[in-house]
């Protein structure tokens, strides 16, 4: 469907200077304590990150989840000037599923909310391994359902119901999808896959090698993946990694648009996931950022390209 496996240009020269950063700055997303692997992620947004853009409403919200006994979920809605009606997009932030909050991605989510024109509803959904697999995507799909019923009130159109994720995010985008698809509802319009995780431990050639020196490091997936996975067995179902779905199941999902990395570990099943959505039927736009490393989208400070790779995904929006 999409040629060759997608490859790698000459690493843009700003990011060089942002890994320069995270060197100079000792930067490990797998550290050996949960608390300072958080801490080191914070550090590397705020090095990274530009000054945050204005939009109309930025208000936090709480979300019901699905089950009874827990707390509310945190939700951070943003929605640009004007009364709409606007596209509504369920936000899900990246951050190996241990890592990352609606703070850490705030800048991204206003960049998404001006530049789409779109009200965005960024989920803080519960984060392992306090709360492993499916507690993440439990929170999503909650925060989803609560987006189509909410965002009209922030202007928020329900029936261009956008759900997009980075990373683990986008894994969680992904899933959502399958699991909406399953149950019937919310309708999705269009699922946004920003360099998502797709499988559980499948060899890739990306992995081996973009695996150290370009940010994430194999070692980082590693990682997170113990911390997410609570029993093995869990890692095959297709609400865990969304590789594993038939191709009956996927099908059903909606349009996608899947974005990876030359320089990411996750480049080839980002790549591969997006193959087997189009196998199914599923209409995929599917592109890569040649010269870029995973997590870009986070770094407008100082990787100019960032808003490059934001117009794209804004322009991915307004297709719902």
């Amino acid at each position: 469907m999409f040629g060759e496996q997608p490859v790698r240009g000459d690493l843009d020269e700003h990011v060089q200077n942002m890994l320069d950063l995270l060197n100079d700055y000792g930067i490990t997303l797998s550290a050996d304590e949960v608390a300072e692997a958080r801490n080191q992620l914070e550090v590397m947004v705020n090095l990274a990150g530009g000054d945050p853009v204005e939009v109309g409403v930025v208000e936090d919200v709480s979300v019901q989840g699905l089950e009874d006994d827990q707390d509310p979920i945190p939700a951070r809605v943003y929605a640009p000037e004007g009364e709409g009606p606007s596209p509504t997009v369920a936000f899900f932030h990246g951050g190996g599923f241990v890592l990352g909050d609606v703070d850490t991605h705030d800048n991204l989510c206003r960049l998404l909310c001006d530049r789409a024109e779109a009200v965005v509803v960024s989920v803080d959904y519960r984060l392992a391994p306090e709360h492993p697999w499916p507690a993440a995507l439990k929170d999503c799909y909650a925060g989803t359902q609560w987006a189509a019923r909410n965002a009209a009130d922030f202007g928020g159109d329900p029936d261009r119901l956008v759900v997009a994720g980075d990373s683990a995010g986008g894994n969680l985008a992904a899933t959502v999808s399958l699991m909406a698809e399953a149950r019937g509802m919310p309708d999705i319009s269009r699922q946004l896959l920003l360099y998502p995780a797709t499988t559980y431990m499948d060899p890739m050639p990306s992995r081996s090698e973009n695996g150290s020196g370009f940010f994430i490091t194999a070692r980082d997936m590693l990682w997170f993946v113990q911390h997410y996975i609570e029993d093995e067995l869990d890692a095959h179902h297709p609400w865990a990694f969304p590789m594993n779905a038939r191709q009956d199941a996927l099908a059903e999902t909606p349009p996608a648009y899947v974005t990876t990395c030359g320089y990411d570990p996750l480049r080839d099943e980002g790549h591969a996931y997006a193959t087997r959505l189009a196998e199914a039927g599923v209409d995929v736009t599917y592109s890569n950022h040649e010269t870029m490393i995973h997590g870009f989208l986070n770094m407008e400070g100082i990787v100019d390209y960032a808003y490059e790779g934001i117009d794209e995904v804004a322009d991915q929006i307004h297709e719902a």
